[in-house]
């Protein structure tokens, strides 16, 4: 297996400390750090009630990321959705790999190999990639909103790495 260095622009503020990528501030902690934070917060509320926090939050978080990357590189249309899913893939969250995607009709369908998720927690036969759901429509809904479509969307992933028989996940948008 090669390595590579990371394909995103990553600047430091010399005075302030704060990592940037493009126009939004990161922060860059381990995997595991985040994942056991992830299950302890999981353990005490239920994955279920979990999912349904993080679905809401995930879903702002990736409009607003959308439109502010729509604006800082002039992008516009599926190219928006895209860029957000490159980006996903280039930060380590997993690879992500667009199936099918028609921003008018608010459908999209999204395959995720090699889940950060995954690597960390393993075969433990249920969904576990539940963050990423609310990203997908968020973003697809920013997406929509700046071409004037109408249309509102709802995710959900239909399969995940995690469960026996599954090879990589399916998270699949759909209109309202």
């Amino acid at each position: 297996m090669g390595t590579h260095a990371p394909e995103l622009p990553i600047n430091v503020d010399d005075e302030t400390g704060v990592w940037t990528t493009d126009a939004l501030p990161m922060l860059y902690v381990p995997r595991h750090f985040f994942v056991n934070n992830h299950i302890g917060i999981e353990d005490e509320l239920g994955a279920e009630k979990y999912a349904e926090i993080l679905y809401k939050a995930g879903y702002k978080s990736a409009y607003y990321w959308c439109e502010k990357e729509a604006e800082e590189h002039g992008l516009s249309g599926a190219a928006v959705f895209e860029h957000y899913l490159k980006r996903l893939c280039q930060r380590g969250w997993g690879i992500f790999t667009i199936e099918h995607l028609d921003v008018e009709k608010g459908e999209a369908r999204i395959r995720l190999d090699h889940s950060c998720f995954v690597y960390q927690l393993g075969k433990v036969n249920r969904k576990v990639d539940y963050m990423f759901t609310g990203w997908f429509a968020g973003a697809l809904d920013q997406v929509a909103e700046s071409l004037g479509y109408p249309v509102r969307t709802i995710s959900e992933q239909t399969q995940c790495e995690a469960e026996e028989g599954c090879d990589f996940g399916v998270f699949e948008v759909r209109p309202l």
